[in-house]
């Protein structure tokens, strides 16, 4: 049986031309080291599989290959020394790297120490190789490679060059990938390719783990459909299928494939997520100037095209909005699964106008409905009196032209065909859905409109600052007297200033402000009205250090009474006191 090797050792770069994504580093090393401009001391930094440590070992090798020109084929490995400071990381082994540093090599001019996770050293590594750094040997280069560069004390970082690596983007990890498959002959979608590089997350070495265990699943044809399966991830299938029952309005079925979605084994928050990721994309789309920013093949770019022109920006924008706040308090949640479900069918409903309001039923008394009789309906229809009518009688009305006549109807007034002599006269009435009613409603509308514009007198009056606090007082002894005494307690926190006929508040926190924002409005409106000024308005700050001077339990009561009576303390402890 073959000796079977991993991708990521099997395609490791052997020269800056290989490595993949990092043309910008690669290109000023290269140049550092032709132009004879290589700093001695250089740090490499980036997230995981992203090519540092291997970068490390091609600028090792190449150093001395330009120092070397008759000997390009050699690969001086006498002269890089390699060390993991997750395991080495004591004072003595620094120390034992700093004897080692002093001998000049034997073959090459360099002597390339390559440290790698440097961060994992401890305080007193770090502090015992710090002369060193900063002036080795003239045949020494030091090479440190990191992930987390924030832990390194600031006393190594200014000693060294600094090279920040970048992640992997999806479309370059995809044409390695795919210059991959073509080495080992498999046949891959171009779909398939993409979720490895997807899933990598920027991690070239992630993506040829995947690749490795991908083709171990599906032999040597990838298809997305089975890569989707093998790694379990959710297909952005599934996302445009949802986001078509949200724009359909179809709630019953959206929960369904939620239901299947879970039933997979994958994580509601995981879903939410792609969901809010989907909607970005489909906005993405809507321009011509962001459609580069979508990460996706050609074939797929048409589908989100395709999807994008059915929804609207202003739906995109709030079904992103939803989708994020679901998955900021998933976390939290206790219901999980109904927090997800009760946000998918707010995004179902964004786009539901609801059912057409009914026309409004009128109850009106037995008495006054007839039947229609062929004469009745003749007369109606024709809109005339009936001959044998009073002079100060109307006909009836239909409340709606397609009814049968068996159905009844409203009169205006009473009806003569069934009324009787001694029937006491009933009150004009209107029909609900008559032309004239309608008419006759508009007209009251317009003279209330009209009315009111007229009320509506801008006042400016003049009141002193305690005529506004003595306003601000009996509305805060209102909310108490109606039971609103959380509103009434944050009025109460603090006496506001008048500046111009601007009242201003300082609250001890943003929840408070929160609170008194939805309900400014009302009392503005009665400081308006007890001022007789118009442009009297609120305006309200958090100060967080104003939260000191707040007490709300018994012990803190009791703290500032000590602050003013010491002597309590002592009561408290001469007779043993608790306070609660």
């Amino acid at each position: 049986m073959e000796h079977f090797i991993v991708s990521a050792r099997k395609y490791r770069p052997e020269t800056f031309d290989d490595v993949v994504g990092q043309k910008a580093i690669t290109n000023t090393l290269e140049n550092a080291i032709k132009n004879n401009h290589l700093a001695q001391a250089l740090l490499f930094t980036g997230p995981r599989g992203v090519g540092k440590t291997t970068c490390a070992r091609i600028l090792a090798k190449k150093i001395n290959q330009q120092a070397t020109e008759d000997k390009e084929e050699e690969d001086f490995a006498f002269n890089i020394f390699e060390l993991d400071a997750a395991s080495n990381n004591s004072v003595d082994d620094i120390r034992n790297l700093i004897d080692q540093v002093r001998i000049p090599p034997q073959v090459g001019s360099y002597k390339v120490y390559i440290i790698d996770e440097v961060h994992m050293l401890s305080s007193a590594a770090f502090n015992a190789f710090l002369k060193t750094l900063e002036e080795p040997p003239k045949h020494a280069i030091f090479i440190l490679a990191t992930t987390e560069k924030h832990k390194i004390i600031p006393t190594i970082l200014s000693r060294c060059q600094i090279f920040d690596f970048k992640r992997i983007t999806v479309n370059d990890a995809k044409e390695y990938l795919a210059h991959i498959v073509k080495n080992e002959g498999v046949e891959a979608e171009d779909g398939a390719l993409h979720i490895i590089a997807q899933k990598a997350d920027g991690a070239m070495r992630d993506a040829l783990s995947i690749y490795d265990r991908v083709v171990s699943f599906s032999g040597n044809k990838l298809t997305r459909e089975a890569v989707t399966e093998n790694l379990n991830v959710l297909d952005y299938e599934v996302y445009f299928t949802s986001t078509h029952f949200i724009l359909e309005n179809k709630i019953p079925e959206l929960l369904v494939q939620f239901n299947e979605i879970l039933s997979k084994g994958f994580d509601g928050n995981h879903y939410i997520a792609g969901l809010a990721s989907h909607f970005r994309d489909l906005l993405v789309c809507k321009d011509q100037a962001t459609i580069a920013l979508l990460e996706v093949g050609e074939e797929t770019k048409g589908k989100y095209f395709e999807q994008s022109q059915k929804a609207s920006q202003e739906f995109l924008l709030q079904a992103i909005e939803l989708a994020n706040e679901c998955d900021l308090k998933y976390r939290a949640s206790k219901n999980q699964r109904l927090l997800v479900e009760l946000s998918l069918m707010q995004l179902a409903s964004i786009t539901f106008d609801g059912e057409k309001k009914k026309s409004k039923h009128f109850i009106i008394p037995a008495k006054n409905f007839v039947s229609i009789t062929p004469a009745s309906k003749e007369m109606i229809e024709t809109n005339e009196h009936p001959k044998n009518a009073t002079n100060n009688t109307k006909p009836t009305e239909f409340v709606k032209q397609d009814q049968p006549q068996e159905l009844q109807v409203q009169e205006k007034q009473a009806p003569v065909i069934s009324a009787s002599a001694e029937e006491k006269p009933v009150k004009k009435k209107t029909s609900g859905l008559s032309i004239k009613s309608i008419q006759r409603k508009k007209e009251i509308e317009a003279i209330k409109k009209g009315k009111a514009e007229k009320e509506e007198v801008k006042l400016d009056n003049k009141f002193s600052e305690n005529q506004a606090l003595a306003a601000w007082d009996e509305y805060i002894k209102r909310l108490q007297k109606n039971g609103q005494k959380i509103l009434a307690s944050i009025l109460a926190t603090d006496t506001p200033t008048l500046n111009d006929k601007i009242l201003k508040i300082i609250l001890p926190n943003s929840t408070m402000k929160v609170e008194l924002e939805r309900a400014k409005g009302p009392v503005i409106k009665f400081l308006r009205k007890r001022l007789n000024n118009s442009y009297v308005d609120i305006e309200i700050e958090v100060n967080e250090t104003a939260a000191k001077k707040y007490v709300f339990t018994g012990r803190d009561k009791f703290e500032k009474m000590v602050e003013k009576n010491p002597m309590l303390e002592k009561l408290r402890i001469t007779f043993d006191l608790d306070i609660k």
